[in-house]
């Protein structure tokens, strides 16, 4: 018998522990956007401080000589970029002690279901490595691959966050009713997650080529940058087209299939706004000059998106068993 409210706790650590990374990734969006991502050059230190300079003065003369024989040119101090970046490095490692917590929560299910334990202490292992390839990302001066590597992997973890929780509750979820969903809708869902996973990482890559023709324009005359996209930015467009119908058709079925108060419905009305955001988010960068406010929020939409699929998909799997491992 697992106590209920030690079960409680780890419940509600564990909802805030995921509410905790996206917002770290709603910050890593912003420092992208606002062009920070070299705020620091060095990790874990900042401009070989642990706590970084305000103004340029606190700085050694020749610093741009240093970092440029470490492989980084034109390392110019910005103070509001270089405290950005380093405001998202404290955030993250906040997220750690989060991590650590709900991992020292979920010890109450070693003598019910470990694998709710080994969930928890594998995403604790993984926020670690997690840590190191953040460093590695700024040792490769923010190469597209490492960038993408580092996205991905923050999916995975918010998702192994997300199955411990669940599996967690799973006598509660087993009660939904979801009996009217066919196979063909878990594999749809299955491949829309999927889609959701190659849309992130093109946008990955199209953020790194605007990154990149921002810097050719010293970040400014933003209208003009959509004439330099390249052609992944069209297919990456394009392809949100074909996700919106995939997911409308999963709403849709939704929608017939379980009552209007079941909580599937209610998840998938929120997936569609989230995708509606996304799409908006997309517009506003595309048409109107790449606004910085939009870039933030177009990434954490598609990460909640990523998110509310996988929840949805473990909630009917759980509700088909209808087979609660707790009392």
């Amino acid at each position: 018998m697992i106590d209920k409210q030690a079960a409680l706790r780890f419940r509600r650590l564990g909802i805030l522990t995921i509410f905790a990374v996206y917002f770290v990734i709603l910050v890593g969006g912003i420092v992208r956007a606002s062009g920070a991502g070299m705020g620091c050059p060095d990790w874990p230190t900042c401009f070989g401080q642990w706590i970084p300079p305000t103004n340029e003065s606190q700085l050694p003369p020749n610093y741009h000589e240093i970092y440029a024989e470490r492989g980084y040119d034109n390392t110019d101090f910005n103070p509001l970029k270089t405290w950005t970046e380093y405001t998202n490095r404290l955030i993250g490692v906040t997220i750690g002690f989060f991590i650590l917590l709900t991992a020292w929560a979920s010890r109450i299910y070693l003598k019910g279901d470990k694998n709710i334990f080994y969930l928890a202490l594998s995403v604790l292992f993984l926020v670690a490595f997690q840590g190191w390839l953040g460093s590695a990302v700024v040792a490769s001066n923010l190469k597209p691959l490492m960038i993408t590597l580092h996205m991905l992997l923050a999916l995975f973890i918010v998702a192994l966050l997300i199955y411990a929780i669940a599996r967690s509750q799973k006598a509660f979820i087993a009660q939904i009713d979801s009996h009217l969903l066919s196979e063909r809708f878990v594999t749809v869902l299955k491949i829309a997650m999927g889609m959701t996973l190659v849309q992130i990482a093109m946008g990955t890559q199209v953020r790194e080529a605007v990154d990149f023709i921002a810097h050719q324009h010293n970040y400014i005359e933003r209208e003009y940058w959509r004439d330099s996209f390249p052609l992944l930015f069209y297919v990456h467009r394009s392809f949100s087209s074909i996700i919106l119908f995939t997911n409308l058709w999963l709403v849709w079925q939704i929608h017939k299939a379980v009552e209007k108060h079941n909580l599937l419905r209610k998840l998938s009305y929120a997936l569609t706004g989230l995708i509606v955001t996304a799409i908006i988010a997309g517009i506003t960068l595309d048409r109107f000059g790449m606004p910085p406010v939009a870039q933030p929020i177009h990434l954490l939409m598609a990460n909640l998106i990523f998110g509310m699929q996988f929840f949805i998909f473990i909630c009917v799997k759980y509700s088909a068993s209808k087979s609660p491992q707790y009392e």
